[in-house]
C-alpha cells in the first residue's frame, strides 16, 4: 500500500528540479555569496584581535543580542564573529527560501489544478508531497555542504573544518525544518496564501521568541528552532546536538504532513475557511477592489514587519554613542571629516537598508498582476467592459500607495523606539522625512516592474536582481570601495543620505519623472501585447 501511495515520486522529483532549475541556483548564488564574502571582509576590517575585541564590546547589549543572538564575546575570533553576526540572519533567509519553494510545489500547484492533473496519471496519492520533501531536503543538504566547505576553503584563521561544516549544517537543518513546517501548513490551509502566510508567521514568531529568550529567559530560546541555531556556537564550542534536534523535529513534521495529506480531500484544508458574503461590495466589484482584497493579508503582514524592523533598529540608538565614549580605538575607526556622530551616520545607512526592504512589498503588489495572468484569471476581467489600462492602473495605484505606507512605517517605527532610548532624540518630522526621501527611488523600482510586465512579462523577476544589486552596491559599496558610478546605476544611489548629506530636491524630482515615464511606456506595452491564457 505504501509503495502504491509513493509511486512516481522519483519522476516527480525530477520534474520539480526541472521547474526550479533557475530558482534554486539563484537562491544558492545569493546565500553562498554573502556567506563567503562576509568573513573575507571581516578579515580586512578586523585584522587584529584588539580590533575584534572592540567590536565584541559593541555587541554586548540586549538590543544586539536580540537581533543576532548570544556569543562568547571573550573569544571573539574571526570565526566566532562570522557565526555570531551572520549565521542566524542567514538561517532566516534559508528558512524563507524553503517556505517559498515548498509552497510553490504543494498548495500552490493544488490551487492551480496541477495536482489534479498529476493524480490522473499513474502516480501515488503521496507522491507529489514526498517528491517535494525529497527535493528540498536534498537542496538544503547541498547548500549545507557548499557553505561548509566553501568557508573552510577560505583558509582563514579560526575558521576550521568542523566549525565550517557545523555552520553549513545549521543552515541546511533550518531549511529542512521549514520545509516540514510549510508542508504541514500546506495540508492545514486551503490556499497558497494561507500556507505561505502561516509559515512565514512561524518564522517570525520563532525569531522573536528566540530574541526574548536570549535576552531575558534562556528557556524560551530552547522552544525555537532559530534558538537552536544560535546554540550550535560554531567555531567555538561546536555543539552538534541542535542539528540532530532540528532533524528530529523535521521527521515528525514530515510524518504529520504525510498523514494529513493521506486523509484529506484534494483542494481541501483542515483549518476552517471563513465564509464569504452573499453579495460582493461595490468596491470588490472593481479591479482595484479585487486586487486589494487579494493582497490584503500580505500588505498587512509586511506593514507590521517593517514597523517592527524600524522599532528594532530604533531601540539600539540610545546605546551606540555610549559604547564608544572613552574608547580611543573605536573613536579613531569611526572618525569622519564632516563631524557627524556615529548615531547620525548609522541612521543614514540603516534608513537606506530599510528603504530597500520597503521596496519589496510594492514590487510584489505590482508583480501580482502578472501572477494573476499566469493563472488565467485576467481573461475574466478583460471579457467584461474593463480596459487593460484600467486593470494595470489598479495595480499601479495599489503599489504606489503601498510604497508610501511602507517607507513611512520604517521611519515611524524607528522614531517611536528612538524617542524612548535617546537623550536627545531626533524630531519626528526629521526621521519621517529621511524615510520618505527614498520614496522616488521605490517608484522607479515599481516602474521597472510595470515596464517588464508590459513588454517582457516572463522576465519580470529581473526586477528582484535590480533590488539585490542596489542593496549590494550601496550597503557594501564602501567596504569594497566601488566607484561612485556603480552606485549611481541604482535609483537609491541618487537619494541624499540624510542627515549626513544635504537635502537635494533635483535628484528626487528627476527620479519621479523617470518613474512616471517608464510606467507610461509599460502601459503602452501592456495594451498591445498578447495576454497569456
Amino acid at each position: 500500500m505504501a509503495n502504491t501511495n509513493l509511486k512516481g515520486t522519483g519522476r516527480l522529483s525530477w520534474l520539480i528540479i526541472r521547474r526550479d532549475r533557475i530558482r534554486i541556483p539563484l537562491w544558492f548564488i545569493g546565500i553562498i555569496f554573502f556567506t563567503l564574502i562576509v568573513p573575507v571582509s571581516f578579515k580586512d576590517l578586523y585584522g587584529t584581535q584588539q580590533e575584534r575585541d572592540v567590536m565584541a564590546e559593541t555587541m554586548e547589549n540586549p538590543a544586539m543580542i536580540a537581533m543576532v543572538g548570544p556569543a562568547d564575546l571573550s573569544n571573539y575570533t574571526l570565526g566566532v564573529m562570522t557565526a555570531h553576526q551572520m549565521l542566524l540572519l542567514t538561517a532566516v533567509v534559508v528558512g524563507l527560501m524553503s517556505i517559498l519553494l515548498v509552497t510553490r510545489h504543494t498548495r500552490a500547484d493544488e490551487e492551480d489544478g496541477r495536482i489534479e492533473m498529476i493524480r490522473s496519471l499513474p502516480v501515488g496519492r503521496l507522491a507529489n508531497l514526498n517528491s517535494t520533501l525529497v527535493v528540498y531536503v536534498m537542496v538544503n543538504v547541498v547548500l549545507a555542504l557548499i557553505a561548509g566547505f566553501g568557508l573552510y576553503a577560505l583558509n582563514i584563521e579560526s575558521i576550521d573544518l568542523e566549525g565550517s561544516l557545523l555552520y553549513g549544517a545549521a543552515l541546511g537543518a533550518t531549511g529542512i525544518v521549514f520545509t516540514g513546517i510549510t508542508a504541514l501548513f500546506a495540508q492545514l490551509s486551503d490556499s497558497s496564501r494561507g500556507t505561505m502566510g502561516l509559515s512565514i508567521a512561524v518564522l517570525i514568531i520563532t525569531y522573536l521568541i528566540r530574541g526574548v529568550g536570549d535576552v531575558s529567559q534562556e528557556a524560551l530560546s530552547m522552544i525555537s528552532p532559530l534558538g537552536w541555531v544560535t546554540k550550535t556556537e560554531a567555531y567555538d564550542a561546536n555543539n552538534w546536538w541542535p542539528i540532530f534536534l532540528m532533524l528530529g523535529l523535521s521527521i515528525i513534521l514530515f510524518i504529520l504532513a504525510n498523514y494529513l495529506n493521506a486523509i484529506r480531500d484534494l483542494e481541501a484544508g483542515f483549518l476552517p475557511s471563513k465564509p464569504g458574503k452573499s453579495h460582493a461590495s461595490r468596491l470588490l466589484q472593481t479591479p482595484i477592489g479585487l486586487a486589494l482584497k487579494l493582497q490584503r493579508t500580505g500588505i498587512i503582514a509586511w506593514a507590521i514587519g517593517l514597523l517592527v524592523i524600524g522599532v528594532s533598529y530604533g531601540s539600539i540608538l540610545g546605546d551606540l554613542d555610549s559604547f564608544f565614549e572613552g574608547n580611543d580605538m573605536m573613536t579613531e575607526l569611526l572618525a569622519n571629516e564632516t563631524g557627524f556622530s556615529f548615531t547620525e551616520q548609522f541612521i543614514s545607512m540603516i534608513m537606506m537598508v530599510m528603504a530597500l526592504l520597503a521596496t519589496v512589498p510594492p514590487v510584489m503588489a505590482m508583480n501580482k498582476l502578472y501572477g494573476e495572468e499566469k493563472k488565467g484569471r485576467i481573461e475574466h476581467f478583460l471579457s467584461r467592459s474593463i480596459s487593460r489600462t484600467k486593470l494595470m492602473a489598479s495595480f499601479v495605484i495599489i503599489s504606489v500607495i503601498n510604497a508610501f505606507v511602507m517607507v513611512s512605517l520604517t521611519g515611524i517605527g524607528l522614531w517611536s523606539a528612538a524617542v524612548f532610548v535617546m537623550d536627545e532624540p531626533f524630531e519626528f518630522s526629521t526621521i519621517l522625512g529621511m524615510a520618505i526621501a527614498y520614496y522616488p527611488a521605490v517608484l522607479v523600482m515599481i516602474s521597472v516592474a510595470v515596464l517588464l510586465i508590459g513588454f517582457l512579462p516572463r522576465l519580470v523577476s529581473v526586477v528582484w536582481l535590480y533590488v539585490l544589486y542596489s542593496f549590494f552596491v550601496l550597503y557594501l559599496g564602501q567596504m569594497f570601495q566601488f566607484s561612485d558610478w556603480v552606485g549611481k546605476l541604482s535609483p537609491f544611489g541618487h537619494i541624499p543620505q540624510l542627515p549626513v548629506d544635504e537635502m537635494m530636491w533635483m535628484p528626487m524630482i528627476v527620479l519621479t519623472l523617470i518613474a512616471a515615464m517608464v510606467t507610461t511606456i509599460g502601459f503602452v506595452g501592456y495594451r498591445t501585447r498578447d495576454i497569456e491564457g
